[in-house]
């Protein structure tokens, strides 16, 4: 139960940290959703926290998440569930049955899928962000900084998708200031709201440059093993 109570009074913390962040930049701590990472965590875990009263959540896996979440849906009302992860094409179907929000659409294969499945279903899609490779890392998913606004521009025109965001995972070994700071260039210029920016060790930095979204794992549920 201690560990329980842990993870409830961490997310406590967060939410805190979160409306200091906010207040510093002159923001309204409702301008930030917290996306708390559950990916790995069980569903005992998570429930404390979803008691707690949070109801936003990550997953990178599609697969994890049709494990562990439609329960969870039975028990808790209200719950949006964001991909977080690399989604392949063959995914695509449960993805838009699972998911709330896709954050990881990073490739033109990626938008045409999703286009057909969302044609298959009545035009229901999840909302979508698209990921932006700030530091061009080859092992890293995303579209580089450079392509962002013609593969922005081919959503809308060539697949009939609305994009309402982006998404950024800033090179662990670098500043992540710059980082935030270009993926929210790109995002005006385009037109787009959405910003989702920062994780548990920089979330405070990214609201400072503008992050909607924040994506949260260690500092509510702890450390993965």
């Amino acid at each position: 139960m201690a560990e329980r109570d842990d993870r409830v009074e961490r997310l406590a913390a967060v939410r805190t940290q979160i409306a200091d962040a906010c207040r510093a930049s002159g923001r309204g701590s409702d301008s930030v959703t917290l996306v708390a990472v559950a990916k790995t965590f069980g569903a005992d875990v998570v429930r404390p926290v979803l008691a707690a009263g949070q109801r936003v959540f990550g997953e990178n896996r599609v697969q994890e998440a049709r494990a562990k979440w439609p329960a969870l849906r039975g028990e808790f009302p209200g719950i949006e569930l964001h991909l977080i992860g690399p989604l392949q094409t063959n995914k695509v179907k449960d993805a838009i049955e699972l998911f709330d929000v896709i954050q990881t659409l990073d490739r033109i294969s990626l938008a045409a899928a999703l286009a057909k499945e969302g044609a298959k279903s009545g035009g229901k899609l999840p909302r979508l962000f698209v990921q932006v490779n700030t530091g061009e890392e080859p092992q890293k998913a995303g579209i580089a900084p450079g392509e962002a606004d013609e593969f922005l521009r081919r959503c809308k025109d060539d697949c009939g998708l609305t994009v309402e965001g982006l998404m950024c995972i800033p090179p662990l070994e670098e500043a992540p200031a710059p980082h935030f700071a270009l993926t929210a260039k790109i995002a005006r210029r385009n037109g787009l709201a959405l910003l989702s920016m920062g994780m548990s060790a920089d979330f405070a930095n990214a609201i400072a440059f503008g992050a909607t979204h924040v994506r949260v794992g260690s500092a509510i549920f702890g450390e993965r093993h």
